[in-house]
């Protein structure tokens, strides 16, 4: 965000990220047409990672890095943004955007086991219990896919590759923390990340062949370029500028938001049709995400952790 001028306000900085996070779930749709999904992740994260990296110029933020770290952020990307993305847009091809928001919610209870698997992380009883909550609200939210899983509609297939790609995205989240705790800023390796998934998901597509298409209508470059500019960097920003005012505690709750708002733009523009047991399964995604994001720190700045960085961000 620019330094100079009258700082935004926190409540801004909170909407801002949450708002774009949580349509961005429906953007994606307007990029699902003659564009192999895979190319338009290259696509997005390339442009992405050049406008990260001219922020980043601007001001005056170091991007040069040893040859391990370099290692780190290409694996971080691979599975961060290339892997996790190429699996949402197919997902998406199969489900609703906001079904498949509602299943990236589980990064909170992939998040909370690897950090206790990976860094000893100790859970505590509000983790947990959240965990929990969030992993039941998503199973009833998916109980009527569930329940089709034998129909020929490719929902079973969109509900797996979901929940893979929210495995990834976890992964990719806990991968980071390598170069968190080595006190690396995080704008600049995001845009290291974007880079180097980018470059991994175009090499592999240009060794399958898929052809290098562009789409040249205005849904297509409209929806690429709030992806690219609002999903990828304007919400990241503000996202990292609210961590540093308020901490990770606080900053965090936009994990709860996200689903909620990614639902109910499904709702207005997909049509999506809520019963009771959907409702109940969206409480508790919300419950649980919130009791994950308490923290006795929530007033301390800090830079993300695993739990602070679970917001689904599509």
């Amino acid at each position: 965000m620019p330094r100079s001028g009258r700082p935004a306000a926190p409540w801004l900085l909170f909407l801002v990220p949450t708002f774009i996070w949580g349509t961005t779930w429906l953007t994606i749709k307007f990029q699902l047409g003659t564009v192999a999904p895979e190319i338009s992740v290259a696509y997005r994260f390339a442009l992405a990672s050049l406008v990260l990296f001219g922020w980043c110029v601007a001001q005056g933020l170091r991007l040069r890095y040893d040859l391990r770290t370099h290692v780190d952020l290409a694996v971080m990307g691979f599975l961060q943004f290339g892997l996790n993305y190429v699996l949402v847009y197919e997902s998406e091809r199969r489900l609703t955007s906001g079904l498949v928001a509602v299943a990236f919610a589980l990064m909170v209870v992939w998040n909370v086991a690897g950090a206790r698997l990976f860094f000893g992380t100790p859970a505590r009883p509000a983790m947990l219990v959240g965990a929990a909550l969030g992993l039941a609200g998503v199973t009833l939210m998916f109980w009527p896919e569930v329940a089709r899983l034998g129909e020929a509609s490719g929902r079973g297939l969109g509900l797996a590759m979901a929940v893979l790609g929210s495995t990834f995205a976890s992964a990719g989240n806990l991968w980071s923390q390598r170069l968190y705790r080595g006190g690396h800023a995080v704008a600049p390796t995001t845009a290291w990340a974007m880079a180097y998934a980018s470059a991994a998901v175009a090499v592999s597509c240009a060794a399958r062949g898929i052809p290098f298409s562009f789409e040249a209508t205005w849904p297509y470059v409209a929806s690429l370029g709030y992806l690219v500019l609002f999903g990828s960097v304007f919400a990241f920003l503000a996202y990292l500028t609210l961590l540093r005012r308020v901490g990770a505690g606080p900053a965090g709750y936009t994990s709860a938001v996200i689903p909620a708002v990614a639902m109910l733009t499904s709702t207005v523009f997909e049509g999506y049709r809520w019963t009771a047991v959907a409702l109940s399964g969206m409480a508790l995604v919300v419950a649980g995400n919130l009791l994950v994001m308490r923290s006795p720190r929530a007033g301390a700045a800090a830079p993300p952790t695993p739990a602070s960085s679970a917001a689904p961000r599509p």
